[in-house]
């Protein structure tokens, strides 16, 4: 996977983090939810997927009981600006250029914000899903703050109503705001949400949203402390 947050979003590196407060509703509120429900298991490790320039994984590290959060991006350019962001964390934050297709190793954590959008179809998103229970301690979480959508109807036109009229309450002129969905769409599918929540479901998880404003929610899910085939061992994460 190849990923570019400036040709993307056609956005300077240095501005994305005032920028998406502009365009998503709930932001600072919802990279919160998910890092309380990250601290709430203890982690050893977390990988943050997608990590960009670690504003998750900012809000992760403020906890003290995360211990340590591996961040995860293909983009270069947007982990320098991570680097920078979380110099004060020293030898709690680690960064790999990778994608999120590859193997994960075992952690305790698992999260992602406004990454996994990325991922074009429900099967591809189940299979990660698959990888994050595997590579999940038992009690473990995987963590997702992102945007789902219905597939048609009136709830899906109201939660884009919404979406436009936080965008235009911050500046944004409505036919700019509509404009952008056009050009994100190249990259991003933003599925039901009860379609993630039995995919989760379907590979082993427990999983809820635990907050929504609008589109955008924070999704918990997780691996059980034991289910036949888990491992029972908590050692090393």
């Amino acid at each position: 996977m190849s990923h570019s947050v400036r040709r993307h979003l056609n956005v300077e590196i240095d501005a994305y983090d005032e920028t998406i407060r502009r365009w998503i509703p709930g932001y600072e509120r919802m990279l919160e939810e998910a890092a309380a429900a990250v601290a709430a298991v203890s982690p050893a490790l977390v990988l943050d997927l997608g990590a960009g320039t670690g504003a998750l994984s900012a809000a992760l590290l403020q906890h003290p009981e995360t211990a340590r959060v591996e961040l995860i991006d293909v983009d270069p350019e947007v982990l320098d600006q991570a680097r920078i962001r979380l110099a004060g964390y020293r030898d709690r934050a680690m960064f790999a250029i990778r994608s999120f297709d590859d193997p994960f190793p075992e952690c305790g954590a698992i999260a992602a914000s406004l990454s996994l959008h990325h991922i074009a179809t429900l099967a591809a998103k189940q299979d990660l899903f698959a990888r994050a229970f595997a590579a999940l301690v038992p009690g473990g979480v995987l963590v997702n703050a992102d945007c789902t959508m219905p597939a048609v109807g009136a709830e899906r036109d109201a939660l884009y109503r919404y979406w436009v009229d936080h965008q235009v309450a911050h500046g944004i002129v409505e036919t700019q705001a509509w404009q952008h969905f056009e050009e994100w769409s190249s990259e991003d599918t933003y599925l039901p949400l009860e379609d993630e929540l039995a995919a989760l479901a379907a590979v082993g998880f427990e999983a809820r949203r635990v907050w929504n404003a609008g589109p955008m929610g924070v999704v918990v899910a997780r691996k059980p402390e034991s289910a036949p085939g888990l491992k029972t061992t908590t050692t090393g994460c």
